[in-house]
């Protein structure tokens, strides 16, 4: 007997300080729209998933809702995510990095022909905009 298929990453949680500093990074630097908005947590919609982005503390408690309980979580540290872009968008990518002040931390071409580029947010998390050819189940 085998565990029951997963169909796919629905949500990528990271934790930050700020949360107007963050959704000033997110939606004016990576252009981003909220989906959903409160004062614990911001929603971003991106392809299949979403990015939540929380005030770091204000997720610890349990939230009680209609249809039942969200557990309290948190996290702390320099978290890691990766973005899906095309590989002809990526030096466009580079260029308004740069010109909105996030320099480029480091770039990577993978065996399979990928490319990513990394870059941190205000809190420090690494942020990666990966290409097509990173991971041999893509496509």
């Amino acid at each position: 007997m085998s565990a029951p298929p997963i169909a796919g990453v629905l949500e990528t949680a990271i934790y930050v300080a700020d949360l107007a500093r963050s959704r000033a990074f997110y939606e004016d630097v990576l252009g981003l729209s909220p989906m959903f908005t409160d004062a614990r947590l911001v929603a971003y919609p991106i392809g299949r998933s979403v990015l939540l982005v929380f005030l770091r503390g204000g997720a610890t408690e349990a939230v009680v809702m209609p249809g039942g309980v969200i557990p309290g979580h948190d996290g702390a540290g320099r978290i890691h995510y990766a973005l899906s872009i095309a590989a002809a968008d990526l030096p466009g990518w580079a260029t308004w990095l740069a010109a909105h002040g996030v320099a480029e931390e480091g770039r990577t071409q993978w065996p399979r022909g990928g490319t990513s580029l990394y870059f941190r947010d205000p809190d420090g998390h690494l942020g990666e905009l990966a290409t097509p050819g990173i991971w041999p189940h893509e496509g």
